[in-house]
């Protein structure tokens, strides 16, 4: 049976029902869901239509979230949902993340059948399955990805109070468009996120996100590293959308304001879904993004999605004595120097979750 979703939700009487999973609060009517499509106010109850549904189940290095200062080496067992909380036009995954946003365009009325016959081919994933699942693979970790984890945050939790409990760490890879009730609530469950600041201007997330701004991002990682959950971020740079360099200077003094050892992570973009009149991002512009980075004061910005031949980007090196500590190619890593959460040379502490 799936539990109550009541911790993310508030009766508003007359059959309206207000879910307080992220920034939309959105105010849901009888019958009716949420912006996401995937939480349905039912007779009353905010239900959530996708737990134990994910319709994304593979085995990631954890490099791929990507996190490269938590466990690093390891594997994390990975899922994802249908839905979505944002609707950006350049989405990898949207497939899966708009799957509810393109039934109801299709069919308005009927959207909701539509959507749970989509569902009937999903395997079930209850909670027991998916700790077992990825302690048989030799996973350190499960991360929720591939969509947006805020949208199914109550099944992340009854996954991660089994997890915990036999040495699984948890990691959301998020839009960071959580509300404070959501952080609260994975508080304790969530060992590390990746929170997308996808730019720092807010035309980009009006037009390409279709939502209104991008500070309650930059609320979020204020707030969950608060709340002590290891936060790295990343900046996919679309050209002519937010490689300008006096937004990336911006955007980099604020990461460093809130933490400059907090990794930053610049990847390039390549067109998909809606966003196909833009060219993949050329590595010399992330290289540029980078030193920008290190201009402001962030200790350590990783270059992402780049060919083998920019590998060099992507090693994690000591601030202080400037030797590698660790050597990344692609998802392949070797030569750890990190020895108890230090530079094995100098002896210079490197934050993040090392084991």
């Amino acid at each position: 049976m799936e539990p109550s979703t009541k911790m993310l939700a508030k009766d508003l009487g007359k059959g309206m029902v207000q879910c307080l999973a992220c920034r939309h609060y959105c105010k849901i009517a009888e019958g009716r869901a949420g912006f996401c499509g995937v939480r349905a106010n039912e007779s009353g109850k905010l239900r959530l239509m996708v737990y134990g549904k994910p319709c994304a189940v593979h085995i990631d290095p954890i490099e791929k979230k990507p996190l490269f200062h938590f466990l690093p080496g390891t594997r994390s067992f990975s899922i994802g949902t249908f839905g979505c909380n944002f609707a950006c036009s350049f989405c990898q995954n949207w497939d899966i993340s708009q799957a509810p946003q393109e039934a109801r365009q299709k069919d308005p009325q009927r959207w909701k059948d539509y959507f749970q016959r989509l569902m009937e081919n999903c395997e079930e994933w209850p909670p027991e399955r998916v700790v077992d699942e990825a302690l048989r693979s030799g996973c350190k970790s499960i991360s929720f990805t591939y969509n947006e984890p805020t949208i199914f945050t109550e099944y992340a939790i009854d996954v991660m109070k089994l997890a915990r409990k036999r040495g699984l760490k948890g990691v959301y890879v998020t839009n960071g468009y959580e509300s404070h009730e959501c952080w609260d609530a994975i508080k304790g469950h969530i060992d590390a996120a990746n929170i997308d600041l996808k730019a720092y201007n807010k035309r980009f997330y009006t037009e390409l996100c279709k939502v209104p701004d991008f500070e309650p991002v930059k609320d979020s990682i204020i707030y969950a590293k608060k709340l002590g959950i290891w936060v790295e971020a990343t900046t996919l740079i679309i050209p002519d959308w937010n490689d300008d360099e006096r937004e990336l200077k911006a955007e980099a003094e604020f990461f460093a304001s809130v933490d400059p050892e907090m990794p930053w992570h610049v990847t390039a973009f390549h067109p998909d879904y809606k966003l196909l009149d833009k060219e993949p991002t050329p590595p010399e512009i992330l290289i540029k993004a980078r030193e920008i980075g290190k201009m402001a004061g962030i200790r350590h910005v990783y270059c992402g999605n780049v060919p083998l031949s920019y590998s060099e980007y992507e090693s994690t090196i000591c601030p202080k004595c400037g030797k590698e500590l660790i050597r990344r190619r692609g998802y392949d890593i070797d030569n750890i120097k990190i020895i108890g959460g230090k530079c094995g040379f100098c002896k210079t502490a490197i934050k993040g979750v090392w084991k």
